[in-house]
């Protein structure tokens, strides 16, 4: 029986020896390059390096050693085709039967801290070449692009002597899946530009997830191979799995906390609405605050901090049913009594919120915006009455919150804690009946509210007068502003005017 020969090029060496072992005793004859021909030969195989296969020396560093006829030759004739076993037998070419390549890893190089060309050097033309000429003809060659199908195929090969074409097909399809993301990160780095004429996507599947937003519904999780972010590459400490509707939670409780860089935040989350936001000076504090800004809502939600979570406030946050508990750290005691409970999530987040836009799929297209990041630097006040310093501060703590409400968006607060918070509503005036509601139960001191946009007509500012509401801010920009600015005028209500919306739909 003559030999088959399987070419052999990877960075990722896991599980790689057994499974050469494996192929030589299936009469394979490996080939392989550098690193790998030594690691092959180390353990006992008898590989070929390729220059004795091209009878051309690997050059320039490395960057050329695969890049030849009788390699890209060997894997893509067609084996039914006269005219190519012809063409290949002339020229001295052996035909290559499986390939085994991972490519440098780019995605792992990519976000450190290196320059830009050192970064292009892992960026690998070799390995997406051999694995594109092998996958186009899966017909005859089985490429490999991932450890976890050595097993596979080696059941396959017992089985029936060779690989199945339906899984050639399939192992095929994986390698354009890889190719595709690895240059869409390459992509990404070089072209930097936010709307480029194709729209690259690179994410890879952390997880299948049980289901998505409803049971009927089929989901995974997928993150970035290029860039860092806040929901990849956190630490679940303790709990069940995540939801599909979890990672979207967390993701918004977690940005509304980010909002406040100089002050202890914390931010509860139901039903991707913040149902409390408060900020304090000691952890225990700040979570009551939150808790105490709607604490039938909060039952069953996700709560997230901008600080260290202690045990006395593990304790205190142990005495409702949550679903997720989201911080940068956790004290060891802290995490003690949260696993009591246990299915609650426990999540260490540890990278910064950094994604520059938002992508929303609908059907036959994505659109791309870049993210609602700024927040006003000149706000101004437009009545005759000048709210106090305190109005101010409270006035910009509402501010914060309504970017991260679903339009049409009302925060009424008193600086320190959002008690109402209404949003999703299709007119302004019901928004913001309901904030004022909410707020009222629960604090019958001073109030502020904030809008996410304009008044289009006076009767929120009338409304508010009547629910004594000291103090407004908007972003103001309707044709119609005057009315608004004579009713707090008459109503002698402060008013600020911020020039920018936060919509969020």
């Amino acid at each position: 029986m003559s030999k088959k020969r399987v070419l052999i090029s990877v960075s990722d060496k896991s599980g790689l020896t057994e499974f050469a072992q494996f192929l030589e005793s299936q009469n394979y004859e490996l080939i392989s390059t550098g690193g790998t021909f030594k690691h092959l030969k180390e353990a006992g195989l008898n590989p070929i390096q390729i220059d004795e296969v091209t009878d051309f020396p690997e050059m320039l560093d490395g960057r050329v050693k695969t890049l030849h006829p009788k390699v890209h030759g060997g894997l893509l004739a067609v084996r039914s085709n006269e005219e190519h076993m012809k063409t290949v037998q002339e020229h001295g070419i052996g035909l290559i039967d499986m390939v085994i390549v991972n490519l440098y890893p780019f995605f792992e190089n990519v976000n450190k801290d290196i320059s830009l060309h050192e970064k292009v050097e892992f960026i690998d033309i070799g390995g997406p070449s051999m694995l594109r000429s092998a996958a186009k003809n899966f017909d005859s060659v089985t490429v490999i692009t991932d450890v976890e199908d050595y097993t596979k195929v080696k059941i396959e090969m017992e089985q029936n002597g060779d690989t199945y074409i339906e899984t050639r097909k399939k192992l095929a399809g994986k390698v354009f899946n890889l190719t595709s993301a690895y240059d869409a990160a390459i992509s990404r780095m070089l072209l930097e530009e936010d709307y480029p004429t194709y729209l690259n996507a690179s994410y890879k599947k952390v997880s299948d997830l049980r289901y998505g937003e409803n049971p009927h519904q089929t989901a995974a999780y997928y993150v970035s191979t290029f860039e860092n972010g806040a929901m990849k590459d956190f630490e679940q400490l303790g709990g069940k799995e995540l939801s599909f509707n979890n990672l979207r939670d967390m993701d918004l409780c977690w940005k509304v906390v980010n909002e406040f860089k100089e002050e202890m935040a914390c931010c509860a989350v139901k039903h991707s609405t913040p149902c409390g936001v408060a900020i304090g000076t000691s952890a225990l504090e700040t979570y009551k605050k939150t808790f105490e800004c709607d604490p039938v809502s909060i039952f069953g939600g996700i709560v997230a901090a901008n600080f260290k979570i202690d045990a006395a406030t593990a304790e205190e946050l142990n005495k409702t049913f949550l679903e997720i508990v989201m911080a940068p750290d956790f004290d060891e005691d802290a995490l003690e009594i949260l696993r009591k409970k246990k299915n609650l999530r426990i999540i260490k987040i540890v990278n910064p919120v950094s994604d520059k836009q938002t992508w929303v799929k609908v059907d036959g297209g994505i659109l791309v915006q870049d993210n609602d990041s700024i927040f006003s630097d000149d706000i101004k006040v437009v009545t005759e009455t000048q709210p106090t310093d305190e109005q101010k501060k409270a006035l910009l703590f509402s501010q914060r919150v309504v970017k991260y409400v679903k339009s049409n968006a009302i925060v009424v607060s008193n600086g320190i804690q959002a008690f109402g918070i209404g949003g999703g509503q299709v007119n302004r005036i019901w928004a913001t009946q309901q904030a004022i509601e909410r707020a009222k139960e629960k604090f019958s001191g001073e109030l502020v509210l904030a809008s996410d946009t304009f008044f289009p007509f006076r009767d929120v500012v009338d409304f508010c007068a009547q629910q004594g509401i000291t103090a407004i801010i908007q972003p103001g920009g309707s044709v119609k502003d005057q009315d608004s600015i004579e009713a707090a005028n008459e109503h002698k209500i402060p008013m600020m005017f911020t020039g920018v919306r936060h919509f969020f739909h």
